[in-house]
């Protein structure tokens, strides 16, 4: 069971220089807010997926940054509960809100079914995005394949797989080059589809 006090651990607020707490608290506190009494589709709680998220960003991709990680604590914020925006944006800021928002597919947001034909809008979003929207794209995209064995739907499975290896891995690599943030996050994503692939998981 999460509460406040185990979230600002793992956001390591001790480390965060003066000034930047009050969000750490308020982000947290959101976050229990809108993943709380929510599941992934492998059964765990919803909220386990971003502290994880913010785990790889702070201990595998060395990022220190506050907002960063308060971003990828939040990343799916408005993807599980569109309707938090506007205490999202009164609380942490509408320009907090909107990189919510550049993270998070349109239906999500308009809360409806994904139409078929919305694919190559989502890619072009996913392009569009910032240095750091990139970043945290990618550090979700590792947990996601990290966890994916235990998802038991064969054909998510396989969407996800696809979907790397078609967009996210020439995407990522790409990416690379804007940083050495980035450049981290390629090479982890990278090693995490052949350890993948070499789980034979990728064939099941």
């Amino acid at each position: 069971m999460h509460d406040r006090n185990s979230i600002l651990a793992v956001l390591n607020t001790n480390a965060w220089p003066a000034g930047h707490h009050d969000r750490g608290l308020v982000a947290a506190d959101l976050s229990l807010t809108v993943y709380g009494g929510r599941t992934r589709d492998q059964g765990t709680p919803y909220i386990e997926h971003p502290l994880s998220v913010v785990a790889i960003l702070r201990d595998e991709l060395h990022v220190t940054r506050p907002e960063m990680l308060i971003l990828g604590l939040l990343h799916d914020a408005l993807e599980v509960s569109p309707s938090f925006e506007p205490e999202i944006a009164a609380r942490l800021g509408r320009f907090f809100a909107e990189k919510l928002r550049a993270l998070t597919p349109d239906h999500r947001l308009e809360d409806r079914p994904r139409w078929d034909t919305e694919e190559a809008a989502w890619r072009a979003k996913m392009r569009r995005l910032s240095p750091d929207g990139l970043l945290i794209r990618f550090a979700d995209r590792i947990h996601n394949l990290r966890d994916l064995s235990r998802s038991p739907d064969t054909s998510r499975r396989q969407r996800y797989i696809a979907s790397l290896v078609d967009f996210y891995l020439p995407l990522a690599e790409a990416a690379q080059t804007e940083g050495a943030e980035l450049k981290a996050a390629y090479e982890l994503l990278m090693g995490e589809y052949d350890r993948y692939r070499s789980s034979g998981m990728a064939h099941v």
